[in-house]
């Protein structure tokens, strides 16, 4: 009877292809979450704005709430691509 092939490889893929998979949200939109200073918190959501344009990747402010301090906690959402 033969030995049976170390199963290692494909333990650590399966468990590689799971983690990728949990990140990324069903929705198909990227997300990054802020905590800054207002003035730093405009010129971020400014930022994205500018660089993934609403037309093209539908990028907008998700959420947002005020901290303590006068800091701004919010969630950038958008498209990967623009196709």
């Amino acid at each position: 009877m033969p030995a049976k092939p170390p199963l290692e490889g494909l333990k650590r893929s399966i468990d590689k292809h799971r983690a990728k998979a949990s990140r990324m949200p069903r929705d198909g939109f990227l997300r990054e979450t802020f905590a800054l200073p207002r003035p730093q918190a405009r010129a971020k959501a400014r930022e994205w704005l500018e660089r993934w344009p609403k037309q093209a990747y539908w990028t907008e402010i998700e959420s947002w709430c005020e901290r303590p301090g006068d800091m701004i906690e919010f969630t950038m959402r958008r498209l990967p691509s623009a196709d």
